[in-house]
């Protein structure tokens, strides 16, 4: 384990030219497992540099906040040491399986130490790759630029790193070599750029909800008045209205007052006994629900009031049949006598 972390650090792969034996290749082996091993401690909030002490003016220590997986820098350096363990497996003798190494390592030591700007801002063309694909280029540049990065970032990295990876096949092998690494990064662009179209950005947070001012409840008030404790009988005038009415009528306008905060409309509506002429009573029921409206009006009522006489209509007791009348007959159709008052309007 020591070696390994030793060759992490140093990132120095075995000479081609010394790739004969099992020891040395074992040996590189082993260093790309520890340098797995720093992404994966980067990932799990525990990534630090080997062998401590400073480097670059920077403190090589502890990095204890989580890097996601998704992350550009983390995903950069992740597909270098792919494609650099990739064509270490395949023999490939040219500098470029050292130099993607040496690219996976920069970044993943920036990103231990909190080290900015990040090497991984970069992406250079390795042992002298062909820079393929300019419109590819151009699409990944443009989606760092993008609103959704954040969700492309890992399509982004890995199709720069197949890009190069392909200008190096170009290199060595022609067209042919280099044309699955070009699928890659085609099919990464792709990628990238549906996610980056579908990521949304986290919503700003919204102020805070000021309370809603519940609408006004109307309500309707049914209030009925005696008439012959509001007047003196047969009488409607406010001359001939009794102190107990005045009183009634008095306790009526201060409980509105008080207990409304807005008044729509008030129907005032008269009634008299059945005896007498319909005529009469008509007139005498309207006479009273006017006088009433007066009444509350110059106690401070406020509000449209509308008025109506109903005369002998809608009795509420018979008292038989009769229609002389009497001490008896009259007391007894008492009830009928009344003014009724409905009220629509808010209560405070």
């Amino acid at each position: 384990w020591t070696s390994a972390v030793s060759w992490a650090a140093g990132a120095t792969l075995t000479a081609p030219s010394d790739r004969i034996s099992d020891q040395a290749i074992a040996a590189d082996q082993n260093g790309y497992a520890a340098t797995q091993g720093r992404i994966k401690a980067l990932n799990d909030g525990m990534g630090s540099m080997p062998g401590g002490g400073m480097h670059g003016g920077k403190h090589r220590g502890m990095h204890s906040q989580s890097v996601p997986v998704a992350d550009y820098y983390l995903s950069k350096a992740q597909c270098w040491l792919d494609v650099s363990f990739h064509e270490y497996t395949r023999n490939d003798r040219s500098a470029f399986a050292q130099g993607a190494l040496t690219e996976s390592v920069k970044i993943i030591s920036a990103l231990e130490t909190n080290t900015t700007p990040n090497p991984g801002d970069q992406t250079p063309q390795v042992n002298g790759a062909a820079k393929l694909r300019p419109d590819l280029w151009l699409k990944l540049g443009q989606l760092k630029q993008h609103s959704g990065f954040g969700c492309a970032a890992q399509k982004v990295a890995c199709g720069e790193v197949e890009l190069v990876h392909a200008g190096n096949e170009y290199n060595q092998q022609g067209w042919r070599h280099a044309k699955p690494y070009i699928q890659i990064a085609e099919d990464m662009t792709s990628q990238g750029s549906s996610s980056a179209e579908r990521c949304h950005a986290p919503e700003a947070p919204q102020p805070p909800m000021m309370p809603v001012a519940q609408p006004p409840v109307m309500t309707t008030e049914q209030v009925r008045l005696d008439a012959g404790a509001l007047f003196r009988f047969d009488r409607s005038g406010k001359d001939d209205m009794l102190p107990e009415g005045r009183a009634k009528l008095d306790e009526l306008a201060r409980k509105l007052s008080q207990g409304y905060a807005r008044i729509e409309r008030m129907t005032i509506t008269g009634y008299t006994d059945r005896l007498g002429t319909e005529r009469y009573n008509q007139a005498l029921s309207e006479r009273r629900a006017q006088a009433v409206a007066n009444y509350l009006k110059e106690r401070g009522v406020t509000g449209s009031m509308s008025v109506h006489g109903r005369g002998k209509a809608d009795q509420v007791v018979a008292c038989g049949t009769k229609t002389k009348r009497t001490p008896a007959l009259v007391s007894c159709l008492q009830p009928n006598r009344r003014v009724e008052i409905q009220i629509e309007g808010v209560k405070r």
